[in-house]
Order: structure tokens, then sequence, then C-alpha cells
């Protein structure tokens, strides 16, 4: 039988207290149990932090027992059972490559995130280093975007701003896509149609690239840039 040790983590005190994150987490999770998950399964444990966002150093940037106590936790009893220790997005373990490729390394942890259902670890290793460029290119670019702005008062002086917002704008939407593209794709291929596939986006609590729900044609377009 399949087993699981489950790990959800948010960055502030108050998100614990409230509850924000934590749903959405919740539902990738139960959307992988229920839709790609091996039947029967089992779920070992469940383990949550609540720290400040910041990453520590004593395991390549994963803060230590002090800052994630319940974090370790889980890895102990996911590699002493031999159960697969599952996420919801890589980036509740961290947003930083080293962490992610020292995690990967340890032999005995079998890792599995919800929202990339069929990446195994050297699939998650490259997707970690591409998420930490396209941040790095994210941030450089939005500063290139805005530095013609600054002064004037309104979102671009002339043209070539709005162009430039336009074209950052776009990158954005076209990097949300990339990433969407992981859930959409199993359930176009499972034969979903398009409304299925919208309602299943909204329930797990994703968002389209503007914030906004998913709709049979939001999905269309997601998919007319495969």
């Amino acid at each position: 039988m399949k087993q699981f040790v489950i790990y959800t983590r948010v960055s502030t005190r108050r998100q614990g207290d409230s509850g924000l994150g934590l749903d959405a987490q919740r539902r990738d999770i139960d959307l992988y149990l229920s839709t790609y998950a091996e039947v029967p399964f089992e779920v070992l444990g469940e383990f949550q932090d609540v720290d400040s966002g910041r990453d520590g150093s004593t395991f390549g940037g994963v803060a230590d027992r002090d800052g994630r106590p319940e974090f370790w936790n889980a890895i102990e009893l996911a590699e002493k059972s031999g159960a697969t220790l599952l996420v919801a997005k890589l980036d509740r373990i961290s947003r930083d490559v080293e962490t992610i490729a020292h995690l990967l390394k340890r032999k005995r942890l079998a890792l599995t995130v919800a929202t990339m259902p069929h990446a195994d670890k050297f699939q998650l290793h490259i997707y970690a280093a591409l998420a930490e460029q396209e941040r790095e290119f994210i941030s450089l670019r939005t500063k290139a975007a805005l530095a013609p702005m600054k002064g004037t008062g309104k979102l671009g002086g002339n043209r070539g701003n709005i162009d430039k917002a336009n074209e950052a704008a776009r990158q954005t939407a076209d990097a949300h896509a990339a990433k969407v593209l992981d859930t959409v794709l199993p359930l176009r291929d499972a034969g979903r149609t398009l409304q299925q596939i919208a309602d299943t986006l909204n329930r797990s609590g994703v968002q389209t690239s503007r914030g906004g729900k998913w709709y049979p044609s939001t999905v269309k377009n997601i998919l007319a840039r495969v």
C-alpha cells in the first residue's frame, strides 16, 4: 500500500492563525490524492510549520529544527517508514535551488509535489533551477520596464514605455501558463472537458495570471500555447 507523509507551511504567524494559504495547499494535496495516488493509500502523518518565510542555512537553505521542526519530523517519518513526502508546491519547502538539490540527494527520501504529479527528482531539480532563474529575470525585467516611468506620475510617459509594460505582462502570463500546463495537460489527456478542467482549477485554488477564475475559454487559451 502506498503511504504518504503530508507537509504544509505558511510564511507568517498571521497566515497560520487565519488559515490563509493552507486551504489552497490542502486542496492541491487532496486533488493529487483523489486523482493521481495509487489506491489504496494511507496517510501516516500530517505536519505543518508556521514561520517567517526566511530560509535558514543549516541544510542548504532550509531552516533548522528550531525554525521548522515539523519539516524535519515529516522527513524523519517518511525516511523511517519508506513513505512519500507529499507537499502542495515545491516552494513550500524552499525557493532556493541549493536547498532543493540537497533535499533530493537524500536517497531514503521519496518526494512528490502535488501540482507536478508526474515529476521525478531530476525534473524537480530542473524546475527549481528554472524557477529561481525566472524569479531573477522577472525582477530585472520589472525594474527595466519601470525605470523610464520614474517621475512621470503615470504608467508610462510614452508609447515605448507602454510597449515595455505590455511585453512584461505578456512574458509573465507565458511563465504562468507554463506552470499551469503541468496540471491542465494531464486532465486534458484524461479526457476531461474544458469546463471540467476549469472547475478542477477553481476548486484547487489555482488562479489565472490576472488572479481571476477559470472558464472554458481561459483553459482553451492556455492549451493554445502548447
